[in-house]
């Protein structure tokens, strides 16, 4: 079977393990401190090792993988960095994220399909913590608070409420118009109406 091309440009990949019960999907993520070659492979290495670890996975029970990044993360390919933890047979595809105003930067996205054990962990790393709270299954992130506005709130819940009684409660409840009942209206007593001449003059006989 000749060919003209070279076959030892060719890597011949393993065959996938046959694949049996239920997959599953896993989020991760993670903040890289610079744009740079050596940063965005620390980030990946580090989300993968706990991916893998908290999820009790090996490289070859995780069916394919894809890595997105934020627009100003260019220095490398996120997937080099999963290749550099041990993810050399694992299909994987990096992307760019669309770039919302305001999204956090320089943020690595990854969601992984694997062999479901259990419940999957998803795994939120550094700044990326506050992407998803309701998904990170680990530390969570709290937005520092200033310390002012924490004791005022403290000083506002830890004074005592006063209590009204209930009397001054009935008599503080506003009425509705349906009942509220309009005012009585008086008639004045009419004026004595005058004898006839004629019996006056009988009564004095």
């Amino acid at each position: 079977m000749a060919s003209g091309r070279d076959q030892t440009a060719w890597t011949r990949l393993p065959p996938f393990p046959s694949i049996t019960g239920l997959m599953r999907g896993i989020r991760g993520a993670t903040q890289v401190a610079e744009n740079t070659r050596e940063a965005i492979e620390e980030a990946v290495v580090e989300l993968c090792e706990e991916l893998t670890r908290r999820n009790h996975l090996d490289p070859e029970e995780i069916t394919w993988a894809i890595f997105t990044v934020t627009h100003d993360l260019d220095a490398d390919f996120p997937a080099r960095g999963a290749r550099v933890q041990g993810w050399h047979q694992v299909p994987m595809i990096c992307s760019q994220e669309i770039p919302v105003p305001g999204s956090m930067p320089r943020i690595i996205r990854v969601l992984l399909h694997s062999v479901a054990r259990g419940a999957p962990h998803h795994v939120y790393l550094r700044g990326a913590q506050a992407l998803r709270p309701d998904l990170h299954h680990g530390v969570p992130f709290q937005q520092p608070k200033a310390r002012g506005a924490t004791r005022a709130a403290a000083a506002v819940r830890a004074a005592p409420r006063a209590k009204v009684p209930p009397k001054a409660k009935a008599q503080t409840k506003a009425r509705t118009p349906a009942q509220t009942k309009p005012p009585t209206k008086t008639r004045a007593p009419a004026p004595p109406t005058a004898r006839p001449a004629g019996r006056a003059r009988r009564a004095g006989k």
